[in-house]
């Protein structure tokens, strides 16, 4: 499979703020995650000549589909159909939200829309569904949602290595020497080759910022007015939330998930921001992990999350789970 080797190791490497840079400029949607904007370039502007809807992916060939696996960067391992199942996961659901106890909040018919995207039974209630999508959901584990951290850090060597073939070969490359002796106090930049850092860093910040005002309001464009005023309530703080998710960062060593969001949600009602709203609290959780994520944070996968929820949630999702797969049990009988 031919694919422009440059641009993917160049995606495989880029941060949010980058990669939602190329999606505007090709015209694509720059919400969501890192992960999930990544995904989104690579499928329009590598594979963009393939098809990966759900009937292209249930006629991909074996061999070709763990191909598209590669390309993404994430685990290529499994059966025919495991590897169906992990591609349409990948195209279609952050990992970070889609997992098992989010499952308790999605309805029956979504529910079964996903049993039947996942090649799975569609009879049952509404638990045994979940019992099924939960099931699929364990089985694949961190094997997509996120490409390998060895790509993320380094990209594809024999790329890198090519590039740097081609600068020294290059006929116009300029060897620079620096005089040992020389101190960098004692180095003089030519006016044009300094940089204004401040006013990078400045204009960072700022696109960070309107993009996390604008993803406040998505979706509640057509809500109640009660709903709309408290959203615009908070889009008028969005600059204490993002010192909010800066202080939780440093207290926490830069690491971000379930129980950071909790605590910037809990600090956000303790100084009244309007969050009764349970889709509106949703938001805000989401947008301030989208903040840490500008900021570097260490993002927890999955399976930190599922640990930190409290033990009441998980022992009513272990009860669903159980009962689901004891009803599976009995139809199958």
């Amino acid at each position: 499979m031919q694919t422009d080797r440059v641009l993917l190791d160049a995606l495989y490497r880029a941060r949010l703020m980058e990669l939602r840079q190329r999606a505007e400029d090709v015209n694509l949607a720059k919400s969501g995650s890192v992960e999930v904007i990544r995904a989104r370039l690579i499928q329009h502007q590598i594979l963009g000549e393939d098809d990966l809807s759900w009937e292209g992916i249930q006629s991909m060939p074996h061999k070709e589909i763990g191909e598209v696996l590669r390309i993404f960067g994430i685990k290529t391992s499994g059966s025919h159909k495991e590897r169906r199942q992990r591609l349409w996961l990948h195209l279609n659901f952050d990992s970070r939200r889609m997992t098992i106890e989010r499952l308790a909040e999605i309805g029956r018919e979504r529910l079964h829309e996903m049993c039947q995207r996942l090649e799975l039974p569609l009879t049952g209630n509404r638990t045994v569904l979940m019992g099924r999508v939960a099931g699929v959901l364990t089985s694949q584990g961190q094997g997509w949602g996120r490409i390998k951290r060895s790509l993320r850090r380094n990209g594809l060597p024999d790329v890198v290595e090519e590039q740097f073939m081609e600068r020294d070969n290059h006929p116009n490359s300029v060897e620079i020497r620096l005089d040992l002796d020389q101190t960098f106090d004692e180095i003089e930049l030519e006016p044009d080759d300094t940089v204004e850092s401040d006013s990078i860093l400045e204009n960072a910040k700022m696109a960070a910022l309107e993009d996390a005002h604008d993803s406040l309001i998505l979706g509640f464009e057509d809500s109640d007015f009660e709903t709309q005023g408290a959203i615009l309530t908070i889009q008028a703080r969005v600059v204490d939330l993002d010192r909010m998710v800066g202080t939780i960062l440093r207290g926490h060593g830069g690491v971000w998930g379930e129980s950071e969001t909790d605590l910037l949600l809990r600090l956000a009602k303790r100084r009244g921001w309007p969050l009764s709203n349970p889709k509106i609290s949703q938001r805000v959780g989401e947008v301030g992990t989208d903040m840490a994520e500008i900021k570097g944070a260490e993002l927890k996968n999955s399976e930190d999350n599922i640990r930190t929820v409290d033990d009441d949630i998980m022992e009513r999702i272990r009860k669903k789970i159980s009962e689901s797969q004891t009803m599976i049990g009995e139809n199958e009988n």
